[in-house]
C-alpha cells in the first residue's frame, strides 16, 4: 500500500436531493371540459447511501470529492403522473469506516460488513399534487404541496483498520519483519525509525486452511497520545483489533520499561484498550541464549502470556500462531 494512497480521514460536504413539487393540474378532455384535479406527486430527492466494500482499504477516492450532491426529484405532472425520483448516490467505503457529524463530532454510522448499505442522508419527500386536496366542498383545489428539502452538512469519515491481531511496538521492534514472514504482505523494512508510515495488513495462514488478519500499526513512541511522533493518527486503528501482540525486541535496553510505556500510551488514548486481550512477544530472540531468556522472562508481567521468537530463524513462530488463534477465539 503506497504511503500517499493510504487516506484514513476525510471531511466532505454532503447534500441529499430535494423532493419535487406536486402538480396543480385539471383533467381536460374533448368531452370533459370541467374534469377534476389530476396533478401528480413530485418525485423523491436522491438519497446519499453508504456501502461497505471489502476490496477497499483507504478513503483515497473521497479525498478530492469535497462536495457530494444527489439529484433533486422532478415535479409532478398532469394525468396523475408522478415526477421522476432523484438518482441516489452510493458511496463505497472500506470496512471499519465511521461517519461523524462535522460540527458536533457525534458518531452517526459505522460500516463493518461487506455489502452493508445504510441510507446516510435521506432525500426530501416529493410534494403531493392537487388531486390529494379535493373534498366534497372543494372540488377544484388550485394548490399543491411543495417538495421537502434534502439534508446537508459537513461530515467526517474516519477509517479504523479491521484486523484480528494488531502489532504494537516502538519503531524497529520487528513488526514489519514478522508480518512479511507469516503472511504474503510486503511492507517496507529498514533499520530506521518510522519505516512503516501506513497500517499494513496481511493474511496469516493457519492450520486446516484457516487464516486470520494481522495489522502492522506504525510505531508508537512515548507521548504518542499527545500527538508526538505520528501521534494519534494510527492509535485509533488499534481499537478494532480482536487482540494485541506487543512486540519488544530482545536487544531493548529495558524490556519491562518499554512494555509499560506502550501500555500507558494505549490507556491514555482509550481506557477500553486496557481490557483488550494481549500477548507480549520478544522478537529477535535468536540474539539470546536460554539462560538470558530465563532472566528476561522474570521481568515480564506474570499475568500476560509471553513468547520469545525470531522472524529470521522461524523460532517459535508456529507456537506464536497457536497462541494468537486461541486468544482470538476465546
Amino acid at each position: 500500500m503506497e504511503v500517499n494512497n493510504f487516506i484514513d480521514y476525510v471531511k466532505i460536504f454532503v447534500r441529499s436531493g430535494n423532493g419535487g413539487g406536486g402538480s396543480v393540474h385539471f383533467r381536460r378532455e374533448k368531452y370533459v371540459p370541467m374534469g377534476g384535479p389530476d396533478g401528480g406527486d413530485g418525485g423523491r430527492g436522491g438519497h446519499i447511501i453508504l456501502k461497505g466494500n471489502k476490496q477497499l482499504w483507504t478513503l483515497l477516492h473521497l479525498k478530492y470529492k469535497k462536495h457530494i450532491h444527489a439529484d433533486n426529484g422532478n415535479s409532478g405532472e398532469g394525468g396523475l403522473r408522478s415526477g421522476k425520483m432523484g438518482e441516489d448516490i452510493i458511496i463505497e467505503v472500506p470496512l471499519g469506516t465511521i461517519v461523524k457529524d462535522g460540527e458536533t463530532g457525534e458518531k452517526e454510522i459505522e460500516i463493518l460488513e461487506d455489502g452493508q448499505e445504510v441510507i446516510w442522508m435521506k432525500g426530501g419527500r416529493g410534494g403531493q399534487g392537487n388531486n390529494h386536496f379535493k373534498t366534497a366542498t372543494k372540488q377544484a383545489p388550485r394548490y399543491a404541496q411543495s417538495g421537502e428539502a434534502g439534508q446537508e452538512g459537513w461530515k467526517i469519515l474516519e477509517l479504523k483498520v479491521l484486523a484480528d491481531v494488531g502489532l504494537v511496538g516502538f519503531p524497529n521492534a520487528g513488526k514489519s519483519t514478522l508480518l512479511s514472514v507469516v503472511s504474503a504482505a510486503k511492507p517496507e523494512i529498514a533499520d530506521y525509525a518510522f519505516t512503516t508510515l501506513v497500517p499494513n495488513l496481511g493474511v496469516v495462514a493457519y492450520r486446516d486452511n484457516r487464516s486470520f488478519i494481522m495489522a502492522d500499526i506504525p510505531g508508537i513512541i512515548e507521548g504518542a497520545h499527545e500527538g508526538k511522533g505520528l501521534g494519534v493518527r494510527f492509535l485509533r486503528h488499534i481499537e478494532r483489533n480482536s487482540c494485541l501482540l506487543f512486540l519488544i525486541p530482545a536487544d531493548s535496553e529495558d524490556i519491562k520499561k518499554e512494555y509499560k510505556i506502550l501500555d500507558k500510551e494505549l490507556k491514555s488514548y482509550n481506557k477500553e484498550l486496557a481490557h483488550k486481550p494481549r500477548i507480549i512477544g520478544i522478537s529477535k530472540s535468536d540474539l539470546l541464549d536460554d539462560e538470558l531468556k530465563k532472566m528476561l522472562q522474570k521481568e515480564l508481567p506474570k499475568k500476560i502470556p509471553n513468547i520469545f521468537f525470531s522472524s529470521i530463524t522461524g523460532e517459535n513462530l508456529p507456537v506464536l500462531k497457536d497462541m494468537l488463534w486461541k486468544m482470538m477465539n476465546e
